[in-house]
């Protein structure tokens, strides 16, 4: 289709990638948690990985930029990518069960689907693309549990709250366009940069990490969230938007539940329903209605009737 985007196997293939790197965070959250205040860990996450996206940017031979206009927008995105949305799932999952949480964010391409369609000239909103996002929603609630939804309305003030997250997510994802120039080593440095910086006030102040005696098993989990589920994870993020766009970036809020669940079962021995592969399979049925390309070989394939 004109004026939209597709993914190539490369792009999926980042896609992927970046789900797993992303559905580790929640394997690694028991552990971080138990050692850790939920802001601390969240600093600890984009503190530890900046250096090494510096690093990173440094051996490839890169500088990172010193223009003050570029770094204010780097400033933009770490607050909408990092600090903004970071900070309101950690409080929001005081009150609401995480199952919830990861359903409304789910709703990230729905929010990114319209803020692109609005505010880019190469990324339109289609029938395709809402018929894709609704059956990766549908999915994702299947794959987490339809019985997680009997919560929703508890605590409608967290709840609406919360949608601010996905929204946050959607808005860096169309912020972050500008930084296509920019390889995603230094594009990625810049921004988990900002967000350590905007974090550390916020963590010292209400967490007193001072006073803190984490395990060795805390220590370790988040080293592996900042090395995976960040450095790792925001090189991939950047790759994919540089050249498949925000719509297609987002798309990864639906494979993160089931990258999730199957690491908890890998790694922890986790089981879970029947219905995660029913939704496994409506994600997948999502994600190819959006991409496009099974639909026009079926209609190429169609019979031509006279």
């Amino acid at each position: 289709m004109a004026g939209s985007k597709r993914m190539g196997a490369a792009e999926w293939g980042y896609l992927l990638a970046l789900a797993g790197a992303w559905g580790g965070i929640f394997l690694f959250n028991r552990y971080v948690l138990a050692g850790f205040p939920p802001l601390t860990a969240v600093f600890l996450r984009v503190g530890i990985a900046a250096p090494i996206l510096v690093a990173l940017v440094y051996l490839r031979g890169e500088r990172l930029p010193r223009s003050p206009a570029l770094w204010a927008a780097f400033a933009v995105m770490g607050f909408l990518n990092n600090a903004l949305p970071f900070t309101l799932f950690v409080w929001a999952q005081q009150t609401i069960a995480s199952g919830l949480a990861s359903i409304i964010n789910a709703t990230t391409p729905f929010f990114a689907v319209l803020l692109a369609h609005v505010m880019t000239a190469d990324e339109r909103m289609s029938g395709a693309k809402i018929a894709g996002v609704l059956l990766g929603t549908v999915g994702v609630v299947a794959v987490i549990g339809p019985e997680t939804l009997s919560g929703f309305g508890r605590d409608a003030i967290a709840e609406t709250v919360l949608l601010l997250a996905p929204l946050s997510y959607a808005c860096a994802g169309i912020w972050g366009r500008r930084f296509r120039a920019l390889t995603p080593a230094v594009a990625a440095a810049g921004m988990v940069v900002s967000s350590s910086v905007l974090m550390l006030p916020v963590a010292l102040w209400y967490d007193r990490p001072w006073t803190l005696s984490p395990s060795a098993l805390s220590w370790a989990a988040v080293a592996a969230q900042a090395a995976i589920g960040t450095a790792l994870a925001y090189w991939l993020y950047f790759r994919i938007l540089r050249t498949a766009g925000a719509t297609n970036l987002l798309l990864v809020t639906f494979l993160m539940p089931p990258a999730a669940l199957a690491l908890g079962a890998i790694f922890a021995g986790e089981h879970f329903a029947w219905t995660a592969f029913a939704g496994l399979a409506l994600i997948f049925a999502g994600l190819a209605t959006i991409d496009g390309r099974l639909l026009t070989r079926f209609r190429k394939r169609e019979p031509i009737h006279a």
